[in-house]
């Protein structure tokens, strides 16, 4: 069985703990398939996860791609701000 790290983050957080905007943040070494991706953000059940990978181009050092429980998504911020801290 692979382990994936996974890390959930409060994006703007309010100043009290357990709360802001949490997204889940999932480092990978390559791409999953687009079904298991979704599958992990479906089990996550947060609004966004975030999937990281390392880069090949010169113009970013991770690309990102979001999904919610149910479909991936263009762009998610507070998701983004959370791969960017954790």
């Amino acid at each position: 069985m692979t382990t994936i790290p996974f890390f959930q983050v409060n994006a703007f957080l309010a100043g009290r703990p357990l709360t802001g905007n949490p997204a889940a943040v999932m480092p990978l070494d390559r791409w999953l398939d687009d079904s298991l991706m979704q599958a992990i953000a479906a089990e996550n059940n947060l609004s966004e996860t975030a999937f990281a990978v390392r880069s090949d181009g010169d113009d970013a050092e991770y690309a990102l791609r979001w999904f919610t429980p149910t479909v991936e998504v263009e762009l998610c911020g507070h998701a983004t701000l959370a791969a960017g801290s954790s």
